[in-house]
């Protein structure tokens, strides 16, 4: 039996290496345990050809507080929160000037 259990782990721990990764700007960090990230995607206009500059909003978990406006953080996707909150940061990668 214990080599079940040992088998079921490492399958959990392989499956959360799938989760979505994205870097952002903190815009927001008005409300508690929450910053709003803003994640900036390139995305090529499917007939012109042109790059775009696409804008997407997260809602993260922030459970100590810690980002702040302007600081550059990494999120990654989780199980739901809230009503809008799907990511959680996992680091701020350089602090506002």
């Amino acid at each position: 039996m214990p080599e079940k259990s040992e088998q079921t782990e490492a399958a959990a721990a392989e499956h959360r290496n799938n989760r979505k990764t994205r870097e952002g700007l903190v815009v927001s960090d008005k409300m508690d345990k929450t910053a709003v990230v803003a994640v900036i995607e390139r995305v090529r206009h499917a007939k012109y050809g042109k790059f775009m500059m696409r804008t997407k909003r997260l809602y993260a978990h922030d459970e100590t507080n810690d980002a702040h406006i302007g600081d550059k953080v990494r999120v990654m996707e989780t199980r739901p929160l809230s009503k809008n909150k799907r990511w959680r940061v996992v680091e701020v990668v350089e602090r506002a000037k």
